[in-house]
């Protein structure tokens, strides 16, 4: 019986690993997302530099677990992203800032199914600046983590179409491309960030702003795809697997792609993490500033993965 139980639990393993595998091909990637989470540390004021860097590991590791949730919450989808072509030619001077006012207009089943992201990057700020209030450790680097995740993603082009993978272009596969496997292999030579970060007047301006930068972007991230793939046989551009569900591409169809790109996805990761840094100091101000380093967490609760 024993026996039986353990090759279960393997073979479990074994799917979450695949599904896991899937995951990255729509999202910033597990690198990135903990890579912004710990630039934005650096990114933050003096008062709160301290106490972030205090808790950097945590932040770091955490930054990814909303794309964790999507594989046991069926509601964490859509928080990923917002589809704004489904709005018409002009989504921004349609679509209301403001939850309830989205919600009156479009109800909540329509704004589900197309993508909630500026709203739930709200929902985690309120959140965190309630957690300042009380002084509530835990709940303070879950939410600075977690608004660090969803931030990040309005700064990716491929989150706000429902093209989001080039399924409708002939290029399936781009959203990995473009967001995990260019970060992947030149990362590690983007320059560290040493502040930036300010206070938002209005965080809810903020993040819709945010998106009318980024989306825009999604023309060129198509058109240099294409352009660059017109250049490339398809053993150039694909690297042979055993299992054929997996796209990954060559070294050199990454560095022509970023090329191509000029610095775009460098340019979105590091604004990420001042806009991500720019929201945690948000929080504490509108919460009152309050002094944070005698607060504690036991190690049990510090290690918590949800």
């Amino acid at each position: 019986m024993k026996k039986i139980w353990f090759l279960i639990s393997l073979a479990f393993v074994y799917l979450l690993s695949l599904v896991f595998d899937a995951s990255n091909a729509l999202s910033w990637g597990f690198y990135a997302h903990k890579k912004i989470n710990r630039m934005a540390v650096y990114a933050v004021p003096i008062p709160l530099e301290a106490f972030y860097k205090k808790n950097i590991e945590y932040i770091t590791e955490h930054a990814v677990d909303p794309d964790k949730r999507k594989f046991i919450d069926s509601a964490e989808g859509p928080h990923h992203f917002i589809n704004l072509d489904h709005y018409g030619s002009h989504p921004f001077d349609v679509l209301p800032e403001h939850w309830k006012d989205a919600v009156k207009k479009y109800i909540e089943d329509t704004l589900n199914k197309y993508g909630t992201l500026p709203w739930e990057v709200m929902y985690w700020e309120n959140k965190l600046t309630d957690a300042f209030k009380k002084k509530d450790l835990k709940t303070i680097l879950r939410a600075s983590a977690t608004i660090g995740h969803y931030v990040a993603d309005a700064h990716v082009p491929l989150h706000t179409i429902s093209n989001y993978n080039g399924q409708k272009t002939g290029q399936l596969g781009i959203h990995g491309l473009w967001e995990s496997a260019i970060p992947e292999a030149f990362g590690n030579n983007y320059p560290h960030i040493n502040g930036g970060a300010v206070y938002l007047k209005d965080p809810y301006s903020t993040i819709w702003n945010i998106l009318k930068q980024t989306y825009p972007l999604v023309n060129v991230v198509l058109a240099d795809e294409k352009e660059v793939s017109s250049h490339f046989t398809k053993n150039e551009k694909y690297l042979q697997h055993k299992n054929g569900n997996k796209i990954e591409y060559t070294p050199a169809y990454i560095a022509a792609y970023n090329k191509a790109l000029n610095g775009m996805v460098e340019k979105q990761l590091r604004s990420s993490a001042i806009d991500v840094a720019s929201f945690w100091y948000t929080a504490w101000v509108n919460a009152g500033q309050p002094h944070l380093s005698k607060l504690k967490m036991d190690s049990d609760s510090y290690r918590d993965k949800k």
